[in-house]
C-alpha cells in the first residue's frame, strides 16, 4: 500500500511486507537498463526472475539513485506489454500501479492518471473484480494523491473517501486517512486535519511498520506546528529519529522539510535553511523533480531578494495555470466510457422490455393525466354551475318578490288609503314592508354583465351617497373589469352591495372609501368607514358574504371593533 504525506511527494509503497529487496550496484543498472530495452521483446513472462521484478519494483517505491525511476518504468512499461499479450491481467494491474506511482513521483501526474485508469478498467473487464479489493484500494490512493498535486482537492477527498469504503485492513485505512488528512491540511482546516493525526496517532502502537509510524508522528508534528501547538518539535524530531534509524530517504526528505518550515515560522532562519539544504540534498538522492522543486522553491523563500520571491510568485502562476490547462481529469472519463459499456452491453437485452416499459409506463400517465384532468375540469364546472345557479335562483326569486309579493302588497295599500275607516299606523307598516320587498328585489336583481362592468359598479357605489354619507372610489376605473370572469364580477358586485347596504342600515357612518387594485390575476378591494363598528363575534349577516367569496376560491377577511369603524379586504 502506498502513502503521500505532502502535496508531491512523500510516497512509499509496500506490496512485499517482511521481504528484503537485493541491492544492485549502481554500474548494473545501465547493464539491466539496456538489456530489458533490446532483449524482453523476445522472452515470455516466465524468463522474468523474481528477483528481477522486485528489484525495479524497490526502484520505483524506494529509490535511492538517479537511474532508478526511468529504469522501472522502463521495465514495467515493457512487462505490462507482455502479460497484456498473454491475458494475464492481474499483473498488468499491478505494473500499471507501479508505473503510476513512478510517473507521479518523477512529476508527471497526467500518466500517472493514465495508468490508473487503465488499471480500473482492467479491473472492471474481470469477472471477480469485487474481490479484488487490495488493488482497487491502492488504485484509488493513488488517484488522490494525483487529484491533490493537480489542486483538485474535492475529487481527491472523494477518491480517497471510495477507497475508505471498501479498505478492510488497518494498514491500508491508515494510509488513506492520513493521506485526506493532509488534503485538509493544503486547505488550511487544521483543525480537521489535527483530529485525523490525532486519531491515527492513538492507533499508530497497533501497527508493526516504523514507516507507517514516523508518517503519522511526522505529519501530527506539521500540522500541530501549524497550530503553534508545544509538542509540535518533540514529535518532528522524533519522526526524523525513526526514519534515520531505518534509512528512509523519502520519509527524511520530508522530515526536514517540515523541520525547516517549523523554524522558519520561529523565525529562525539558521535551522530552516540547514534543514531546507538537507532535503534538497536528499532530493537529489531519490532524483525526483518534484521533490527538488519543493526544496529549492524553500530555500528561496527564505531568501531576502526581493526579485527572488517575485520570481517565485511568477513561476508558481504560470505553473498553476499550466496545471489547470493540462489536468484532464482521465479518471472521470473512465466512469463515462465505463457507463457508456454497461449501456452497449445490455442494450439488446433490454431494448424489448424497455419499450414494452414505457409504452406501459406513456399509457398509464396518459390515463392518469386524463382522469386527473377530468376531475378538475368536472369540479370546476360543478363549481361553477352550482354557483351560477345560486345566483339564478336569487334573480329568480327577487323578480317574484318584485312581481308578486310586492305588488300585491302595493294594490293592498292602494285600497287600504281610498278606506277612510283604516287607521294610518296601519298604512305606513304596509308602506314599510312595500319598501323591504322592493329593496330585496333591488339587491337581488339580475346584473347586466354586457355592460362597463366598473361604471356599473360605480352607480352602485355612489347610489348609498346622500348629504349625510360621502363615498369615495380609488382606482375602480383603472381595474381591467374586461379580464375578469363573469361569476367573479357578479361575487363582486353582490358582496359590495350587502356591505354597503350592511353600512347603510346598521353603521351609522359619514364616510366610506373603496379602494381598488389588480395584482396579477386577483383583484383586491379594501373597505373602510368610520361608523360605530361591530362585534364580528356574532357575524349578523356577514357569514353569506364569506361564503360566496370563498366559493370562487377567494377570501374576504372583516376587522371592526365597537365604536372603531368597519375594515374589510377582499381577494378574488
Amino acid at each position: 500500500m502506498h502513502y503521500l504525506n505532502q502535496k508531491y511527494k512523500y510516497t512509499n509503497c509496500f506490496y512485499f511486507r517482511g521481504m528484503e529487496f537485493k541491492k544492485v550496484p549502481f554500474p548494473n543498472h545501465i547493464f539491466v537498463l539496456v538489456f530489458w530495452v533490446f532483449f524482453l521483446p523476445f522472452y515470455s513472462i516466465a524468463q522474468i526472475s523474481n528477483d528481477t521484478i522486485r528489484y525495479y519494483h524497490n526502484a520505483i517505491t524506494n529509490p535511492s539513485e538517479p537511474l532508478d525511476l526511468p529504469s522501472g518504468i522502463q521495465f514495467f512499461t515493457k512487462k505490462k506489454q507482455i502479460d497484456l499479450k498473454t491475458n494475464d491481467t492481474l499483473n498488468a494491474i499491478y505494473d500499471l500501479r507501479l508505473l503510476s506511482i513512478a510517473e507521479f513521483k518523477i512529476g508527471n501526474n497526467f500518466n500517472s492518471e493514465s495508468h490508473i485508469v487503465e488499471a480500473l478498467d482492467l479491473i472492471q473487464s474481470m469477472n471477480s473484480r469485487d474481490t479484488l479489493i487490495n488493488a482497487r484500494v491502492g488504485l484509488y490512493n493513488q488517484l488522490g494523491r494525483i487529484y491533490r498535486a493537480s489542486d483538485n482537492f474535492s475529487e481527491a477527498i472523494k477518491t480517497y473517501d471510495k477507497a475508505l469504503a471498501i479498505a478492510n485492513k488497518l494498514n491500508d485505512s491508515v494510509v488513506i486517512l492520513n493521506n485526506k488528512a493532509n488534503i485538509y491540511k493544503d486547505l488550511s482546516e487544521f483543525n480537521n486535519a489535527l483530529a485525523i493525526y490525532t486519531l491515527l496517532n492513538e492507533k499508530h502502537s497497533l501497527l508493526n511498520n516504523d514507516k507507517q509510524k514516523s508518517l503519522i508522528i511526522d505529519n501530527l508534528g506539521n500540522i500541530q506546528a501549524k497550530l503553534n501547538l508545544p509538542e509540535a518539535l518533540e514529535n518532528l524530531q522524533s519522526a526524523l529519529t525513526l526514519r534515520e534509524k531505518n534509512s528512509d530517504i523519502v520519509g527524511l526528505h520530508a522530515s526536514n522539510t517540515h523541520l525547516s518550515e517549523y523554524y522558519l515560522d520561529k523565525k529562525d532562519t539558521i535551522n530552516a535553511v540547514n534543514y531546507a539544504k538537507k532535503a534538497l540534498s536528499l532530493s537529489n538522492k531519490i532524483n525526483s523533480n518534484s521533490f527538488k522543486l519543493e526544496s529549492i522553491s524553500q530555500l528561496m523563500g527564505m531568501n531576502k531578494n526581493p526579485l527572488i520571491h517575485e520570481y517565485r510568485k511568477l513561476t508558481d502562476s504560470i505553473a498553476k495555470a499550466k496545471q489547470v490547462a493540462e489536468n484532464k481529469n482521465a479518471f472521470l472519463k473512465y466512469n463515462v466510457a465505463e457507463e457508456q459499456k454497461k449501456t452497449q452491453a445490455s442494450k439488446l437485452l433490454q431494448e424489448i422490455e424497455s419499450r414494452k416499459r414505457l409504452a406501459y409506463q406513456s399509457l398509464a400517465l396518459v390515463i392518469f393525466l386524463i382522469l386527473i384532468g377530468s376531475y378538475f375540469i368536472y369540479r370546476n364546472r360543478y363549481r361553477k354551475a352550482k354557483i351560477e345557479e345560486i345566483y339564478k335562483t336569487e334573480t329568480r326569486i327577487a323578480k317574484k318578490v318584485h312581481d308578486e309579493v310586492a305588488n300585491d302588497v302595493y294594490k293592498l295599500m292602494t285600497s287600504l288609503e281610498n278606506n277612510s275607516n283604516i287607521d294610518n299606523k296601519l298604512i305606513d307598516e304596509m308602506e314599510k314592508i312595500y319598501t323591504k320587498t322592493r329593496d330585496i328585489s333591488r339587491e337581488n336583481s339580475a346584473i347586466d354583465l354586457n355592460q362597463d362592468f366598473g361604471i356599473q359598479l360605480n352607480d352602485l357605489l355612489l347610489g348609498y351617497k346622500n348629504s349625510n354619507v360621502n363615498v369615495i372610489t380609488r382606482n375602480l376605473s383603472k381595474v381591467p373589469w374586461y379580464t375578469i370572469h363573469e361569476l367573479n364580477k357578479t361575487a363582486i358586485y353582490r358582496v359590495l352591495q350587502e356591505l354597503m347596504t350592511n353600512m347603510r342600515k346598521h353603521s351609522q357612518a359619514t364616510f366610506v372609501t373603496l379602494v381598488f387594485k389588480k395584482v396579477g390575476s386577483k383583484i383586491h378591494i379594501n373597505y373602510l368607514d368610520n361608523g360605530v363598528g361591530c362585534d364580528l363575534s356574532k357575524k349578523n349577516g356577514l357569514q353569506h358574504t364569506e361564503s360566496r367569496i370563498a366559493s370562487l376560491k377567494g377570501t374576504i377577511i372583516f376587522e371592526s371593533k365597537q365604536g372603531d369603524g368597519f375594515k374589510a379586504s377582499i381577494i378574488i
